[in-house]
């Protein structure tokens, strides 16, 4: 199967990229314009029931997104490369190293989820739970994540495209995969160069959660909380972002 992907750039230094639970490979914003494309080469990846993939089938798993990455990763002719994941897309990256360690060069966390559990509790259940069927579900959390900073115009578009561009079984599916999975003892001791950035105003994936998980879990790791910033750096101040990115991964 040829999976679909979009690419920037045709550098040495070859990057998977992971979007997050809302967003698709198309959903990275300005950020996308401040990319280095004569050092890097990013392939950003749809998810199954996604974007491009959108009536593409599938079981809906974060392993599901790893094997897709890894076979793309082969149709480039990449045998080594970083990884980048967006929320979701950031444990999505860890199911790469748990399946592929020698072929992963850095991890990038990007208010990513850790790989133990992410257990949702009373309110926020039933939140996350009913935003596959209810867009004001979804547009709840997007303005929670930012830390109710965002303008209406930009919460409007940023539900009425993750409506569009997602089938709802797919969204339901990777919720339940990505809050239950605990795979953390697989990755736990890992020496890889690993960055995670958070924003200072992200209200549910914040410094104290990286601490208990991602800097617990991989000894190298550095964390970076970026000033003026919620869940959605690559909207909120694209500049900064792409060039803190960047230096991590070209040091």
């Amino acid at each position: 199967m040829t999976i679909s992907h979009r690419a920037i750039g045709s550098g040495a230094h070859k990057v998977l990229v992971l979007h997050d639970w809302f967003g698709t490979s198309a959903a990275w914003g300005p950020f996308l314009d401040y990319l280095d494309p004569k050092e890097f080469a990013y392939a950003f990846l749809d998810y199954r029931g996604y974007g491009d993939r959108r009536d593409v089938d599938g079981r809906f798993t974060l392993a599901e997104i790893a094997t897709d990455a890894l076979n793309l990763a082969d149709q480039l002719g990449w045998d080594t490369f970083s990884v980048i994941g967006h929320s979701m897309g950031g444990k999505a990256a860890q199911r790469i190293l748990v399946e592929a360690p020698r072929r992963v060069r850095k991890l990038v966390g990007v208010a990513p989820v850790p790989a133990s559990a992410y257990v949702l509790e009373g309110d926020a259940y039933g939140l996350f739970h009913g935003a596959a069927q209810n867009p004001p579900n979804r547009r709840a959390i997007l303005d929670l994540v930012t830390g109710h900073r965002a303008c209406d115009r930009w919460l409007d578009a940023m539900t009425t495209r993750s409506v569009d561009v997602s089938r709802p079984e797919a969204v339901a599916a990777y919720l339940t995969d990505w809050t239950t999975q605990d795979f953390a003892a697989k990755v736990a001791g890992n020496t890889l160069p690993v960055k995670v950035f958070i924003g200072e105003h992200d209200l549910a994936l914040n410094a104290e959660a990286m601490r208990r998980t991602w800097l617990t879990h991989y000894p190298q790791a550095e964390l970076e909380t970026l000033p003026n910033s919620g869940h959605y750096p690559m909207y909120e101040l694209p500049v900064a972002f792409a060039t803190a990115l960047e230096a991590f991964l070209r040091a």
